[in-house]
Parts: C-alpha cells; structure tokens; sequence
C-alpha cells in the first residue's frame, strides 16, 4: 500500500496567497513549509497554474500612495508605533512576494521552490515578532495607513523570473538591508531593546533572502546566456527601479551575493546623482 496522496504545491501556494486574514496566512504559510519538508507536497514543477494577480489582502490597513503614510520617527511612541507597522506591513507583502515567485513561475528546478518556501516561511515569522511588539506599543497591524510599492513591484515583474530575481529581491529587500543600521541606531538611542533584537533576527535572514534572489538571478542569467552586471544595469533603467540611495550596507550586501564591481558601480552612480 503506498501512502498518503502528495497535495500538489501550486495548489497550496494559491490557497495560502489567497488568503486574507494575517494570522491565517501566517498558519498557511507555517502548515505548507512544514508539510514540505515532511515530503507530503509534491513540486510539481510544470503544472500548470492560474497566477494570483491579487492575493488576498484584510481590511485594514488602508492602502494609500507612499506620501499619504504616517512619518515615522523612533524617538516618539507615535512615531516608533508607525514605524514598527510599516515594518510589519513589508514583511506581509514580502509573504505575499515569496508564495507569487514559487507559485507564478513554472519550470523552474526543485531547489527553487525549496528556496521560496523558506522565505516565505521566515518573512511569516518576521510578521508575527512585528505585529506582538506592535501590541506592546498599543497598537495592532491596521491601526496605520500603509502603501502598496512592493506588490506594485511584483506586478512589473510577474512576467519573468529573471526580471523578478533582479528587481525584488536585489532591489527592495537589499534597500531594506541598507536601512537596517540607520533605524537600529535610532532605536538603540529611544531605549527600545526588544525591537532592536527583533530586526537583527530581520536582517540576518534578509541577508539569506537577497543571496536567494542573487542565486536565482545568476542561474538564470547564465542559462539564458546574458552576463549578469550589465543586466542588472539596464533592467534597473527599463523598469525604472528605485533609485539607488546611500549609506550601502556593504557588509551585508556582499553576503547577499553583490560583486565587488557592482558595490563600486553603485557608489559610483550615488555619487554622480548627489552632484548633480
């Protein structure tokens, strides 16, 4: 006798992308990259698969375009609360970005998916340790206005998984990466220890998550036979990416997968823009 039916991943991928409520997509997403790891879902790699253009979303926060959200400033409850929710509200869009780039592209080899899964799992555990210090300040995830500009991202990209290596993971997350010390150091200043020990658990698994996207971006590029600096150039300028800004965090850039020429070509490019 064989043993249970495998469940396929495209299907539990759409199943958890749909869902709405944080904490049941926080359950999703744990239940899946458990049952995955216990060999009970099948990859299936080829399937084919309806994308999820609109995952599901609660009713609260209210989306709203970038300069209509609430400053956040560490040296004030107020502001550290809005703070901490806009970082709460990156990483359950970033759920949604991980379970779309194992669920969208197809085709794609077995470790890909592997990869994915994990990022998704890690940025739902991101979401919880946010949202329970957002209770301690008073507050739950909603209470704030957010924006959409990651999702927004994700629909430029949904194309190409290339493209989606290239501009998400080596763009937005390795933006957050760059600022990670600026915040740390201003939350070390207000006294707030439990939230500084909460984004170096962030930080040390978004380092991971940008060396996935790098991963990805160079087997791709390779298979595809393109070199991959000039690529990523011009991608940046035929999407018109986020503009690159400093202080780079080089140390955790060069974990995540940058080349030593790209750190000089950005420091270069920053510092053109600056003058002009």
């Amino acid at each position: 006798m064989g043993g249970p039916a495998l469940t396929p991943l495209p299907e539990r991928l759409a199943d958890c992308l749909k869902v709405r409520e944080p904490a049941a997509k926080v359950d999703c997403v744990h239940g899946l990259y458990a049952d995955w790891q216990a060999g009970r879902v099948d990859v299936a790699a080829d399937a084919a698969r309806t994308p999820v253009d609109r995952p599901g979303q609660p009713d609260r926060p209210e989306l709203v375009p970038p300069d209509k959200v609430p400053r956040r400033r560490a040296d004030t409850p107020a502001g550290r609360a809005a703070l901490v929710h806009a970082l709460a509200h990156i990483e359950f869009n970033a759920i949604n970005l991980a379970l779309d780039a194992a669920h969208r592209f197809a085709g794609m080899p077995k470790d890909f998916y592997a990869d994915w899964l994990k990022v998704a799992d890690e940025e739902a555990r991101h979401f919880d340790l946010l949202a329970a210090h957002l209770g301690t300040l008073g507050h739950a995830y909603g209470d704030f206005r957010a924006h959409t500009g990651l999702w927004d991202m994700a629909r430029k990209t949904a194309h190409d998984p290339l493209v989606r290596m290239a501009l998400v993971p080596r763009v937005l997350e390795a933006r957050g990466l760059d600022a990670a010390p600026l915040i740390v150091a201003k939350l070390k200043a207000a006294g707030d220890t439990r939230l500084v020990e909460i984004l170096g658990i962030v930080e040390r698994d978004e380092i991971g998550h940008v060396a996935i996207g790098s991963r990805w971006y160079g087997w791709l590029c390779a298979a595809r036979g393109v070199e991959p600096e000039a690529t990523f150039r011009r991608l940046l300028v035929d999407y018109d990416a986020p503009p690159l800004k400093p202080p780079f965090n080089l140390a955790a850039r060069r974990r995540a997968g940058f080349s030593e020429t790209e750190l000089a070509w950005m420091a270069a490019v920053s510092e053109a823009e600056r003058r002009r």
